[in-house]
């Protein structure tokens, strides 16, 4: 009845208002199904506020890294803020923003998510405010900012966190939610260079009683994508999560098409390249570089095991992939083998 109501007076209503009562009931619909009492609590700001905060979204404000992203200041701090240009949209974007709200709520307390700070539902796609990730996001090589490359600890570091965070993703509410586009663009990194994941616009629950969802349209990133189309499992993680390893390893692009039509698949390169007399071929160059001097056993062997579990983690058959859980616990072991402490 009061829906009815608050709807007749639709005509009597600002744009905006009209924006945030139909992204409003979208969004507690989605809440109260996805309800499990860990979502923590976010601010809503108003249109006025984060136009102010971006200068009008001017693009100097603009953050880089495909993302509809501004920097500005709200609450006396710095932030993201997640606006999407809305003149030649689909209706599925706001319900991928809806969607990317209501997982971030969830995943907000892991320390390896970028945190939602807050919402706004008053722009036809609505809006997201992130904490500020000062080193800013992953390029596509592995590295950040200006084609700046990160040392190989600080590599295995950052994947042994994003680990973690997506098994808290598979593992820590009623059924498991699968990201579905886990890429170098979806991870940022903080002053400290720890990572941040985010981008949960495509994430899926697996319902009750089901061990996968039925996938009606192909989606995420080529290079990242499983090679099997059609159901969504864990195992979909699993394989993008082992494109990223191989990212990291090589400082490569995972899929390319040269000029004369040919492809690189990243994947299976290392697949036939795996063997001690090709390895250095995979690798990043510098990588070698940095490692020379050091204990070349241990290094070479730290590289190798690094390489196995990408390997396994893009193997074809999703039934032969390892679970989230044990890929962490083995980046864990590997990085121990040479840091103990």
């Amino acid at each position: 009845m009061l829906s009815k109501l608050l709807y007749s007076l639709l005509p009597c209503l600002r744009m905006e208002e009209k924006y945030a009562l139909d992204n409003g009931s979208k969004l507690l619909e989605d809440l109260i199904a996805s309800c499990d009492g860990k979502s923590n609590p976010i601010r809503h700001y108003s249109a006025d506020e984060l136009v102010r905060a971006t200068n009008n979204f001017h693009p100097s404000c603009r953050i880089s890294g495909g993302y509809d992203l501004y920097k500005g200041f709200l609450d006396n701090r710095l932030v993201m803020i997640n606006c999407v240009e809305t003149s030649t949209l689909h209706e599925r974007w706001r319900d991928m923003a809806i969607r990317d709200i209501i997982i971030s709520m969830q995943m907000s307390a892991h320390k390896n998510v970028l945190k939602l700070l807050g919402c706004c539902l008053e722009f036809h796609v609505p809006a997201l405010v992130h904490e500020y990730a000062a080193k800013g996001v992953l390029n596509s090589e592995g590295g950040y900012g200006d084609n700046e490359s990160l040392p190989w600890k600080t590599r295995l570091r950052i994947a042994k966190q994003l680990a973690n965070a997506i098994t808290y993703l598979h593992t820590a509410f009623p059924r498991p939610i699968i990201h579905r586009n886990l890429k170098p663009s979806c991870i940022f990194l903080d002053h400290d260079f720890s990572p941040k994941l985010c981008d949960f616009s495509r994430s899926m629950t697996i319902p009750p009683e089901q061990s996968h969802v039925i996938e009606s349209a192909r989606s995420g990133t080529v290079g990242y994508l499983e090679p099997a189309f059609g159901y969504v499992t864990e195992k979909t993680d699993v394989y993008s999560f082992g494109a990223i390893l191989l990212v990291f390893l090589s400082g490569q692009i995972p899929y390319q098409v040269y000029q004369a039509g040919e492809d690189f698949d990243l994947a299976s390169y290392a697949k036939l390249h795996a063997s001690d007399d090709q390895f250095h071929t995979i690798v990043d160059p510098k990588i070698l570089e940095e490692l020379k001097g050091e204990d070349e056993q241990a290094q070479q062997q730290q590289l190798h095991d690094f390489l196995a579990l990408a390997l396994l983690c893009t193997q074809f058959e999703s039934e032969r992939r390892p679970d989230m859980i044990d890929v962490a616990k083995e980046l864990v072991r590997i990085e121990k083998s040479i840091n103990p402490c």
